[in-house]
């Protein structure tokens, strides 16, 4: 194939992709994305995210994310979305919604968390982004003010040289900027509220905040990303803790801490060696 030929099928490619961004600007800048609208879109920024992020593929731990992911959203979540849960198989502490049910938990986020509830908490945080549309809102506004640099990544190869400039391409401005403290604040009290409703007993939220922010005094650079896209303050842990003082003791008492079953998905994940890029540490 001559460089001139390859030079148009890359021009070609490019304009198609170039197209699916156009289309969709409007709806997000519009803020007028319908449920359907949300899941195909979702659709698409989770195929390329499959692409180009490492995912775990081992289909003993893959079971257990989606059925702990789904036994939270499906209590939460009242537009009958389906779920995908997917682990990255990536040291770096993170976590990240795509809309229409997608969401994604690197690895180095479930390493640090020691019960069940804790990761569930995590999950149930990413589930209230996607329920309350705060993760299309955040799409609105990256593809508005970065509107030039996603033209670029899509008609040229200027974001293809890494996994971090690659989540340009799909929106990744967005999908890994930082969350006004109010929609975390939100999303935080939805998930106390899915965890109840699942029968999980949401002080896990407090515990793995606690392990994190710890984590920020010894080791910043350690857990630099998650608080890049979630900012986490003692003033939300201290909120967090008001939100389940209001739950009756009695109840709190007969909800689920741990299960054997996590304990055996996280020794499987933390057996298997990290992919190339995966950013291990």
């Amino acid at each position: 194939m001559t460089t001139t030929h390859s030079a148009h099928i890359s021009r070609r490619t490019g304009a198609r992709r170039f197209a699916h961004v156009l289309f969709a600007l409007p709806l997000l800048a519009a803020c007028v994305v319908s449920t359907q609208q949300e899941v195909e879109l979702g659709t698409q920024y989770a195929q390329q995210v499959n692409r180009q992020l490492p995912i775990v593929n081992d289909a003993s731990v893959n079971s257990y994310i989606n059925s702990l992911g789904n036994s939270i959203a499906r209590v939460a979540d009242t537009r009958g979305l389906r779920w995908r849960f997917f682990v990255v198989d990536s040291r770096e502490v993170n976590a990240f919604a795509v809309p229409g049910g997608f969401v994604y938990i690197n690895r180095g986020l479930i390493e640090r968390a020691r019960t069940m509830n804790q990761l569930a908490g995590a999950l149930g945080h990413e589930i209230a982004h996607v329920t309350e549309r705060h993760s299309v809102e955040q799409m609105a506004q990256a593809q508005r003010a970065d509107l030039g640099l996603t033209l670029a990544c899509v008609l040229t190869s200027v974001c293809q040289s890494s996994v971090g400039s690659a989540a340009i391409q799909v929106g990744g401005s967005a999908l890994f900027a930082k969350f006004s403290r109010d929609d975390e604040r939100q999303a935080d009290a939805r998930a106390v509220t899915y965890l109840i409703r699942a029968g999980i007993d949401p002080r896990g939220m407090i515990t793995m905040f606690q392990t994190l922010m710890n984590e920020r005094r010894s080791r910043p650079t350690s857990v630099d990303a998650f608080f890049r896209t979630h900012p986490l303050e003692e003033d939300r842990i201290a909120e967090t803790q008001v939100n389940i003082s209001r739950i009756s003791p009695v109840q709190l008492r007969g909800l689920t801490v741990d299960t054997p079953a996590f304990q055996q998905f996280r020794s499987r994940l933390m057996s298997r060696p990290v992919q190339a890029n995966g950013s291990a540490r």
